[in-house]
Order: C-alpha cells, then sequence, then structure tokens
C-alpha cells in the first residue's frame, strides 16, 4: 500500500463501524452536546449494534478519545470528555463520580 492510500486501522473503524453510521465530522464539532446529540441519534438508528444505543455511542466516543491519545489538544480532550457526560444526561443516565 502506497503512503497515500494507507490508513490506519483506528480511522478505518470509526470511518465504517459495524455498529453505527456516524456523520462526516462529529468529533470534529465544537459543541460536546452536539456531538453526544449525534451519536445518540446514530446509535439509536442503528440496526446492527451488538449492544444498547447508550453503551455503543459511549464506546465509540471513548474509542476515538483513546486512539486520537496525545494527538488531542487539552481544549479539545475537554470537549470531548464534557461529550460523555451529555451522552449520560441525554439517556438519563447519572453522572459519572456521583455529580
Amino acid at each position: 500500500m502506497t503512503k497515500s492510500r494507507k490508513k490506519k486501522w483506528s480511522q478505518d473503524v470509526t470511518e465504517n463501524s459495524d455498529a453505527l453510521d456516524l456523520k462526516d465530522g462529529v468529533f470534529k464539532q465544537r459543541s460536546a452536546s452536539r456531538i453526544a446529540e449525534s451519536l445518540k441519534q446514530s446509535a439509536e438508528r442503528s440496526d446492527r449494534r451488538k449492544s444498547s444505543p447508550f453503551r455503543s455511542a459511549m464506546s465509540m466516543l471513548t474509542f476515538y478519545i483513546n486512539r486520537a491519545g496525545d494527538q488531542l489538544s487539552a481544549q479539545r480532550r475537554h470537549t470531548l470528555e464534557k461529550a460523555k457526560d451529555e451522552l449520560r444526561k441525554d439517556f438519563g443516565k447519572a453522572p459519572k463520580g456521583g455529580k
């Protein structure tokens, strides 16, 4: 494979997840609530997911954060972590850490 065509497996998973059809640029949005809303919609519409919509959406968000690792700025990581809280709220789950 040439360098220009070579993809990281994690990018392939994000783009071609077997569980969710994500909207383009979902993780690039600036608003944590919009990220969470988009993930929630994708998870609820999916008929291929193997878990609950909440778990599927949270798993995809966590996967993205973990794979991006040090490439994320502190501000971007904060927004994505806040999106986790928004997802919990959107699905009626208790906040992490009993806040």
